[in-house]
């Protein structure tokens, strides 16, 4: 099996890392699945389970409606940072712009169309750091939140957010597992994860119809999906697949789904191996 990925990584030249395994943390394979990935949009997933744990502390109340406003306080002390419609695919939450919106309708828009807007409103209101102790309480200390995106002044800082292949299958362990919250609200973040529209990635890669609570992600030379799958009769697993190569968005998720259709095609065997 690892062979098989390094010989579609080789063909791309591409970085592939994986981490597939049981939701009780059993590591059915693991592929360079340390290795430290700029996260694109993967990072809205550790943001929505800071803000139902936020909920579930009474923080916050997940139907407040907030502004939405498209100019934010950036990292950086005194500069702020503007969010633009064009480096974004969801054209619902900009419809809203000068009005508002609930905080768990911008969790949902975050995942399941991916908006940047959403995301960005999401992490004013909840705060860098609630972020960052979701990877603390899960034991993922190599994927940080440092800023929005599109913080300009915090990138120019050289602030940038990074992650795991290992660490996101950390955090949907503890979703699939009722652990990285309430239960309840474990079950709310997968139903939303369940929803997300962007299936070129994980779900392409996996039979038809298979049921898969994931969130892709992509920037330039960047495409990585991650999910939570639980096959009909079968043992559910997380499967998190991070790339890394010089190709266009399609065909970036292309690679993420030939490598998801690999690890698919070989898990039953893995998962023996495992129990053996």
């Amino acid at each position: 099996m690892i062979s098989a990925l390094d010989e579609l990584a080789e063909a791309h030249r591409a970085t592939i890392s994986v981490w597939m395994g049981g939701l009780d943390g059993a590591v059915w394979l693991s592929r360079d699945a340390d290795a430290v990935h700029h996260p694109a949009s993967t990072v809205k997933l550790p943001l929505l389970v800071a803000l139902y744990r936020a909920a579930d502390s009474g923080g916050l109340d997940l139907d407040e409606e907030i502004p939405v406003r498209d100019t934010l306080l950036s990292v950086v002390p005194g500069q702020t940072y503007q969010t633009t419609q064009d480096y974004d695919q969801d054209d619902e939450v900009w419809d809203r712009l000068g009005s508002t919106a609930s905080l768990r309708w911008l969790g949902d828009r975050a995942i399941i169309r991916s908006s940047n807007l959403a995301t960005n409103l999401l992490i004013d209101r909840v705060g860098v750091e609630a972020v960052n102790a979701v990877y603390d309480d899960l034991g993922t200390p190599a994927s940080r939140l440092a800023r929005a995106i599109q913080d300009a002044p915090g990138a120019d800082a050289g602030l940038d957010n990074t992650a795991t292949a290992a660490d996101m299958a950390a955090i949907l362990r503890a979703v699939g597992s009722r652990t990285a919250a309430s239960p309840a609200a474990c079950e709310q973040i997968e139903a939303v994860l369940a929803q997300c529209e962007d299936n070129e990635g994980l779900p392409a890669g996996l039979p038809d119809g298979c049921y898969v609570a994931h969130k892709p992600g992509w920037i330039d030379e960047v495409c990585h999906d991650v999910g939570i799958v639980r096959p009909t009769g079968a043992t559910p697993f997380v499967l998190a697949v991070m790339t890394g190569a010089p190709l266009p968005e399609a065909a970036g998720f292309g690679l993420v789904a030939d490598a998801a259709a690999m690890c698919w095609q070989s898990r039953r065997e893995l998962a023996e191996q495992t129990l053996a």
